[in-house]
């Protein structure tokens, strides 16, 4: 599967959201997919995991210090920065390196060719664009294929859990909403082309353990923005914001189909450059002026 760019500048910086690491790509990209496996839903929180592959090589990590680690499967880690949450990108495989594409700081020039892990996809979204799909990896990956990781039978009210399964967590009541927030905040928190955030009520939101487990980041120029995440795999996760009394819960960390689906993209201005809406949900420019 080959998707070499013509982008000519002369490497691709990305960063986390708190900035502490940083990272350069140098291109030709081979490809650049959206993975729906379970493993990447819950350590982006997002419906989906965009990365960038390309040579070993070009790429250059800063501030790695800054970053933790999870084996997420035997020999295998995901990295994420300490302070902030973020997805960052860690060892490199088979001569190549695979990088989240929610944090470049610029348009990379590659546009995604196909969903993969399409067998693990979230209840709640959709597959709408013209993409080929995977059930696994593409053809021309060599990789081992793990099984999804097992979960109980779903019991009544939506849960949810982190990577390492050391935080959970389960909502009562009615879920209030559900948008796919496109702001450079967000895809750097989640390191992925969206947010798909699950609104209720901060009263329904119950952590049935680990909740000492949970870091939280807020931008210094933020005026409510912050991420939550686990401390130990670095999982986004929800939280309560005290002025609206609402929970935020980051849709890819959900265990059960909330039965609700995502209504409206927010922030389209802020839109990744790679990233395409093809489903006929309202679109709004910045934050929905009325409701």
């Amino acid at each position: 599967m080959n998707g070499a760019s013509d982008h000519d500048a002369p490497m691709s910086r990305a960063r986390c959201l708190c900035g502490e690491v940083t990272w350069d790509l140098d291109p030709p990209f081979e490809w650049m997919s959206h993975c729906h496996c379970t493993r990447c839903r819950k350590a982006h929180g997002a419906a989906f995991a965009t990365y960038v592959a390309g040579p070993a090589a070009g790429f250059r990590l800063r501030g790695g210090e800054h970053a933790k680690r999870f084996e997420s499967s035997p020999g295998f880690f995901r990295y994420f920065c300490g302070r902030c949450g973020s997805v960052v990108p860690g060892d490199t495989m088979q001569g190549r390196a695979f990088v989240p594409a929610g944090n470049f700081e610029a348009d990379p020039g590659v546009r995604p060719l196909a969903h993969i892990f399409v067998g693990s996809k979230a209840p709640w979204f959709e597959i709408t664009d013209s993409l080929p799909q995977f059930d696994a990896y593409p053809p021309g990956i060599d990789a081992p294929v793990l099984a999804d990781r097992a979960l109980s039978e779903p019991s009544g009210a939506p849960r949810g859990s982190c990577l390492c399964a050391s935080v959970a967590y389960v909502v009562d009541g009615t879920p209030l909403g559900c948008w796919n927030c496109h702001c450079g905040r967000c895809r750097r928190a989640r390191s992925a082309a969206y947010a798909s955030n699950l609104f209720s009520s901060g009263d329904h939101l119950r952590f049935t353990r680990g909740e000492d487990l949970l870091a939280s980041y807020k931008l210094p120029d933020a005026q409510r923005f912050r991420h939550v995440f686990c401390r130990i795999c670095g999982s986004s996760l929800p939280r309560v914001d005290p002025e609206s009394g609402l929970a935020i819960i980051p849709m890819g960390s959900l265990d059960d189909d909330p039965g609700i689906r995502p209504q409206r993209h927010i922030f389209v201005g802020s839109m990744a450059p790679w990233n395409a809406i093809t489903d006929d949900l309202p679109q709004h420019a910045e934050f929905p002026s009325s409701m």
